[in-house]
């Protein structure tokens, strides 16, 4: 409610005293935690406790490389974040200022409403933790105010700006003050007992009704609203008067606009792949792709939550963001899955940077509540997620992703990319890149594979989402629908079946959500009714089964080969082996099922 009051007093024109007094009900924009997109003023969406200080990483990351690239006349900001004890407490925040820490980044203010007091009690009866401390371990300067005297504030915040770190003031309230509830645990909610409400009035002063401002009142607020205009017109005045090429470049990383390059990029990328078919795994393919679009696209900036190497994330061209080198483009994240994914969610709210960054998709569970946030909030963080299935082989159950794949396709407003070889790698990225509302997951392999897509074309297929990869040539019995790894076994399957007489179309399937996006004449193209169905992806089945039966598919003539427990240790090939994710086992259920 702090912010929606703020920006109704400071003249917001979307927030109207209506929207104010609609809080939390249907049809209003002012919901229970403000929400990014919903509301003008609202920089992040940080309803999870401890998203807001990974953002702020991932806010002061972004100035600090713009400034690095387009000069302190164009990006020279601090960034501020407020935080409560229960925001401290969750691990992300360890990850954040951790990173936060070693960057140095000294234009990155955090402020500790220190009022020792959580919705169970207080802290004290969970954490002895001194914040303080933590802090100044971490590599951030630290600083005290009276967090209800607006002059001990205002001299923390004079010094934190002038400190050469990251800075943290703890600021010392009591919650709920002047009301009967102040430092205890109802200050959090159980603020709407008539008389309390009219007690703490009186405590403040306050003689007027639910909802009263007076006129003298809003007109001062107003006024501090207006009070950064002059500052804005300045800044747009140096923008306007930076040379035409930087300013047009600046203009379109903020549009999110991909540049002209991109198209002719990927087309080459994708004529080289089918000149060359050569067998490499997916994540190396998406290095290639990578090393491609990395010089073309200024506004990329990667990483890696300390598996680069395996990842393959980093590209020759980038440089590494350190504290001495803020052109660098390339981030050592360090095993802060999580803190990662907040910081690149930060950066994509900042605006004139496309983060990506690299984990193994098992390690999706780390991330997820970030995740689930850039899809909540529409920015489009690209997630490389390698080492997607049991085909990482000898590191077991613990690193193989079984229903990893299931979980990022049922978050909606998700985009979920598991592409078969190079080709499809490069239409992966130039959708993702493209993307403006989305985020994207690319699953990519371990191991080693073909190259399937043996003629080129200047469409993207990966676009349509699935499509016929390779045709029946007797008359058409089996669909085989597979993605990633397994699009190699259902072409060796299509080939043993055809060896028998048995027509057998393969679809590729590397995005689910793409291809329901499609019209219904371009799915029943695709998915005709009528032959047996099998999908072979070597995760669960969750999310198949509107493919296997629906869109004109029958449970009696439809399949699954894939998961349906754990992984084990061993070498990849015996894995396939052992758990039934072969060429032949596809053909035994065609067989079956016709």
């Amino acid at each position: 409610m702090l912010i929606y009051a703020l920006l109704y007093l400071t003249g917001y024109p979307d927030m109207t005293l209506d929207q104010v007094k609609g809080f939390r009900q249907w049809g209003k924009i002012t919901a229970g935690h403000p929400e990014y997109g919903h509301v003008s003023g609202v920089e992040t969406t940080t309803g999870p406790l401890g998203q807001g200080i990974g953002n702020a990483v991932g806010f002061a990351i972004a100035e600090e490389s713009l400034r690095a690239r387009f000069g302190a006349r164009i990006m020279d900001h601090h960034t501020y974040v407020i935080a409560g004890d229960g925001c401290l407490m969750e691990g992300v925040s360890h990850e954040a200022i951790g990173l936060a820490g070693k960057q140095r980044l000294s234009r990155l203010i955090l402020m500790w409403d220190n009022n020792g007091i959580t919705i169970d009690g207080k802290v004290s009866i969970a954490d002895v933790t001194d914040q303080k401390a933590r802090f100044a371990a971490s590599g951030w300067d630290v600083f005290d105010c009276d967090g209800h005297d607006p002059d001990d504030i205002d001299r923390a915040l004079t010094a934190a700006k002038a400190s050469p770190g990251p800075a943290m003031i703890a600021c010392k309230t009591h919650i709920a003050l002047g009301s009967s509830a102040q430092d205890t645990a109802k200050g959090h909610g159980a603020l709407t007992d008539p008389k309390l409400i009219s007690d703490t009035k009186s405590a403040y002063g306050w003689p007027h009704g639910a909802f009263e401002v007076p006129a003298a009142i809003k007109s001062s607020w107003e006024a501090t609203g207006r009070r950064g205009a002059a500052t804005r017109a300045a800044w747009e005045t140096r923008l306007d008067a930076l040379a035409q090429g930087k300013r047009a470049e600046f203009q379109r990383i903020f549009a999110g606009d991909v540049p002209a390059k991109l198209s002719a990029t990927i087309r080459a990328v994708k004529k080289q792949a089918v000149s060359d078919m050569a067998k490499l795994a997916t994540r190396a393919a998406s290095e290639k792709v990578l090393s491609a679009i990395n010089p073309v696209m200024s506004e990329t900036i990667g990483g890696s939550a300390d598996l680069t190497g395996s990842n393959n994330t980093k590209t020759a061209d980038l440089g590494i963001f350190t504290p001495e080198d803020r052109k660098g483009r390339y981030i050592h994240f360090g095993i802060r899955e999580h803190g990662m994914a907040a910081a690149m969610n930060g950066m994509a709210l900042h605006g004139g940077l496309r983060p990506y960054g690299g984990t193994f998709m098992c390690f999706t569970d780390y991330a997820r509540p970030s995740m689930r946030l850039s899809a909540l909030m529409a920015v489009p963080v690209i997630y490389v997620m390698t080492h997607d299935s049991i085909g990482l082989g000898e590191d077991g159950p613990t690193h193989q992703p079984v229903e990893h794949l299931a979980i990022s396709r049922a978050t909606p407003n998700t985009l979920v990319f598991r592409p078969a070889d190079l080709v499809e790698v490069a239409e992966s990225w130039e959708i993702a890149l493209g993307e403006r509302h989305r985020p994207s997951v690319i699953a990519l392999s371990r191991q080693n594979l073909p190259a399937v897509r043996a003629a080129h074309t200047a469409q993207n297929m990966v676009a349509r989402g699935a499509y016929v990869l390779a045709e029946a040539t007797a008359r058409r019995q089996v669909i085989l629908i597979a993605t990633g790894s397994e699009v190699e076994i259902a072409l060796n399957a299509r080939a043993l079946l055809e060896a028998e007489g048995i027509g057998t179309r393969v679809v590729s399937m590397p995005s689910m959500e793409l291809f329901a996006a499609q019209d219904e004449a371009w799915r029943k193209r695709v998915l005709p009714a009528g032959p047996v169905r099998i999908a072979i992806e070597a995760g669960v089945r969750q999310g198949w089964d509107r493919w296997l039966l629906g869109e004109r598919g029958r449970e009696a003539k439809a399949g699954f080969i894939g998961m349906s427990s754990f992984g084990a240790s061993a070498p990849y090939d015996r894995l396939y082996r052992e758990f039934g994710i072969t060429a032949e086992a596809a053909v035994a259920k065609a067989k079956a099922l016709l």
